[in-house]
């Protein structure tokens, strides 16, 4: 069995982004670690920040989430050493996936993100995604930050109102 905590937990969070063919957030990935009590969300920080410096995982931060995925070198070393994992782990996952892969998937499939522009406007930038593959792609000009945060809020919560009544609407 292995001997450093900090490497199981890094192999069951590649094990994790392997598992699946989107992204996950740093959240969902501390909701399964954490909620099972297997380590500290300090500790995860850790586990996630070493992943990412080592180039095991990117990690790219838009608006407040954090998206994770494995690179092929993360799959390289899960390859080596996800045996290390015990089978007990692995079908937790699993069944985890199994339970909750919808809501996970639509949960990144909706991104939004705002910046100042070069205009001096802010830009709220509003994704749907399906499978990898953009449905639909905004950018909305605004005069406050505070108007752009708003957006991308709305974005979360309303997104399918939205791209249904522009598929009406267009089509």
């Amino acid at each position: 069995m292995i001997q450093d905590p900090l490497t199981l937990y890094k192999l069951i969070v590649l094990y994790m982004l392997n598992r699946v063919t989107f992204p996950l957030t740093h959240a969902q990935i501390s909701d399964f670690l954490l909620e099972r009590e297997y380590t500290t969300f300090l500790t995860l920080q850790q586990v996630i920040n070493e992943l990412a410096d080592a180039s095991l995982i990117t990690a790219q931060t838009m608006s407040n989430r954090t998206y994770l995925t494995i690179t092929s070198e993360g799959r390289d070393t899960l390859r080596y050493f996800g045996n290390r994992i015990s089978d007990a782990i692995k079908e937790e996952i699993d069944t985890y996936f199994r339970e909750k892969e919808y809501n996970l998937r639509n949960e990144v499939s909706i991104q939004s993100n705002y910046y100042k522009s070069t205009t001096g406007e802010y830009e709220a930038s509003l994704i749907a995604k399906d499978k990898d593959i953009p449905l639909v792609t905004l950018t909305l000009s605004v005069p406050t930050p505070e108007l752009a945060a708003s957006i991308c809020d709305n974005w979360q919560k309303k997104n399918q109102e939205i791209y249904q009544y522009l598929i009406q609407e267009l089509f």
